[in-house]
């Protein structure tokens, strides 16, 4: 598996840097929002990746890397929510915020080494602008399901695809640090 783990683990561990350092500066005040809010601030991320992939400039001087860590920071978040629910205020120290971002991280490399295996690494094959399109397509489902009240019939709820949107944005980050 080349060195998938491995990359995964090191773009991971910047994700984890950048939410540190943004929990210091701001406390765990994302505890007051709601999943629903989650996933608009995902969509708003995937949704600028696509613009700037689409117009090749950004205005604001920020490129596609910040937004693809902020969906994996954001997703980690969403799982965080929909376990423990939103809370009113900022309730979780740093330590238990990280604790629970270990676990995630965790959780989403469990599933992409298992998913990898079964696909052979079919996304080292993949266009980075494919990753985007997957993900706001999760976005989309996932934005019915809430609008279903996680009633769905046959498919995987919110959790599975805020896993998937993080992955694909793993894949992304590897690419955009390692190369094609």
């Amino acid at each position: 598996m080349k060195d998938t783990k491995q990359q995964f683990e090191h773009v991971i561990a910047l994700c984890r840097d950048l939410f540190a350092k943004k929990l210091h500066d701001y406390g765990a005040a994302w505890r007051i929002m709601r999943p629903s809010s989650v996933t608009d601030q995902i969509f708003i991320k995937a949704n600028r990746i696509r613009s700037l992939e689409i117009k090749g400039v950004s205005l604001v001087g920020e490129g596609i890397r910040p937004e693809f860590m902020a969906i994996v920071n954001y997703g980690i978040i969403g799982l965080i929510q929909l376990e423990l629910g939103y809370a009113e205020t900022d309730d979780m120290t740093e330590e238990t915020a990280l604790a629970f971002y270990d676990k995630y991280a965790k959780e989403a490399l469990e599933l992409m080494l298992a998913k990898n295996h079964d696909y052979d690494e079919a996304w080292r094959s993949m266009r980075i602008t494919s990753y985007t399109d997957l993900i706001l397509m999760k976005l989309y489902r996932t934005k019915q399901i809430e609008a279903l009240n996680g009633e769905t019939l046959v498919s995987e709820g919110v959790d599975a695809n805020y896993m998937d949107m993080i992955n694909y944005s793993v894949f992304g980050l590897i690419k955009l640090e390692f190369g094609e």
